[in-house]
C-alpha cells in the first residue's frame, strides 16, 4: 500500500475498524474511504456494488460484522447468521467485481471447534463441532474465509482473512445486554464499586480460559500483514492472538483489582460458560515477523480509563 493508495474500512465505527483507521492515519495514509449505515447499507447487495463501483478502492479491511457475546448470540442467532453472511458476501464479491488489488477479512476464533486441541492451529478449522451458544456467527466467518479463498482459486484475487482472539479495547461495546466479557466485566465492577454494591455477580464457573488481545495490537497486526503478506494455498488464514490465556476468575480479579472495588465475586452456575479454552496458536504470525506489544494489564488499564471518559456514550 502507497500512503495515497484508496483504502476502504467497512466498519471504521466499531471497535476494530476505528482502531484499523486510527492506525493508518498515524502511519500516514491519506486517502481512507468509509461510510456510516445510513449512508451505506452493507447487507445490501445493490449499495454496496454501487459504492464499489463509483470509489473503486483498491484495498480493503473488512472489519464490519454484527457482533456480541453468548446473550447475544443465542438470542439473535438468524441475524447473527443473516446480516455477517450478506456483509462478507456483499463486499467480497464487490471487491472481486471491481478489482480491488487486495481485501483482508476479519473473522473470530470462535470458528474452531468447541474442543480444539489446545492451542488452536489454522489447520484446525471445520475438524469438530462448533459451540452451540454462537454457532451461527461462527457459521458465518467460516463462509467468509472459504469466499476469500474460493474467490482466490477461481479468480486469482488476493484476499486474505485472519482470526483474532478476543479483542478488547477503545470503542468496545459496554451494554451488558449483548458485550462480550472483558468490558460487561469492567462496566459489573464499576457500577458496583459507584453504588457500594456488595458483590459482582459472573456468568458460569469461572473457570473457562481465554485469552485477550488489544485492539490497537491487532490494528497494528492487520496492517502488517496487508503490507507484507499475500494469500498462499497453504497458509488460508491467520491465527492473530498473544499465544496467553487465563481464566475468567483469574481476569475477574485483575478487573477488580485495576478498577479498585472491595466487594465480593459470586459465580452463577446456572449460566452457560461457553467453549471451555480457547487459546490461539500463533506461531504462524510469529515467523512472519509480528508481535503484540501491550500486556493484558496495561490494556485494561487503557479501556477502564477509556470507559470512565466515555461511558455515556450511547453504546454503554
Amino acid at each position: 500500500m502507497l500512503k495515497n493508495s484508496k483504502i476502504y474500512i467497512a466498519g471504521h465505527r466499531g471497535m476494530v475498524g476505528s482502531a484499523i483507521k486510527r492506525n493508518l492515519e498515524s502511519r500516514g495514509y491519506t486517502n481512507l474511504l468509509h461510510r456510516t449505515h445510513s449512508e451505506l447499507d452493507l447487507t445490501d447487495q445493490w449499495q454496496v456494488n454501487e459504492f464499489f463501483e463509483s470509489e473503486k478502492p483498491e484495498f480493503v479491511f473488512l472489519a464490519a460484522a454484527k457482533v456480541g457475546g453468548i446473550l447475544a448470540n443465542s438470542t439473535y442467532p438468524a441475524q447473527f447468521i443473516y446480516e455477517n453472511l450478506m456483509i462478507e458476501a456483499n463486499i467480497i464479491n464487490a471487491a472481486y467485481k471491481y478489482n480491488a488489488k487486495k481485501l483482508l477479512f476479519l473473522g473470530s476464533s470462535c470458528i474452531y471447534p468447541k474442543f480444539a486441541p489446545q492451542p488452536m492451529k489454522e489447520e484446525y478449522l471445520l475438524t469438530g463441532e462448533l459451540e452451540g451458544t454462537n454457532e451461527a456467527y461462527a457459521i458465518a466467518k467460516i463462509a467468509g474465509i472459504r469466499l476469500c479463498k474460493h474467490y482466490n482459486q477461481q479468480y486469482g484475487t488476493n484476499f486474505m482473512s485472519v482470526m483474532p482472539t478476543n479483542l478488547y479495547g477503545q470503542n468496545d461495546n459496554f451494554n451488558l445486554e449483548t458485550s462480550h466479557v472483558m468490558p460487561a466485566l469492567i462496566r459489573k465492577f464499576h457500577e458496583a464499586k459507584i453504588n457500594a454494591k456488595p458483590e459482582v455477580v459472573i456468568w458460569g464457573t469461572g473457570s473457562p480460559k481465554r485469552e485477550f488481545l488489544h485492539v490497537d495490537d491487532m490494528a497494528d497486526a492487520c496492517i502488517y500483514l496487508m503490507e507484507n503478506y499475500d494469500y498462499s494455498d497453504t497458509a488460508e488464514f491467520v491465527n492473530i492472538g498473544t499465544g496467553k490465556d487465563l481464566s475468567i476468575k483469574e481476569l475477574a480479579k485483575m478487573i477488580k483489582d485495576i478498577v479498585g472495588y472491595k466487594g465480593e465475586i459470586v459465580y452463577d452456575r446456572t449460566k452457560p460458560d461457553g467453549t471451555p479454552r480457547k487459546l490461539l496458536d500463533v506461531s504462524r504470525l510469529h515467523g512472519l515477523g509480528w508481535r503484540g506489544k501491550i500486556t493484558l494489564r496495561e490494556g485494561i488499564e487503557q479501556t477502564y480509563k477509556w470507559y470512565l471518559d466515555n461511558h455515556k456514550d450511547k453504546r454503554s
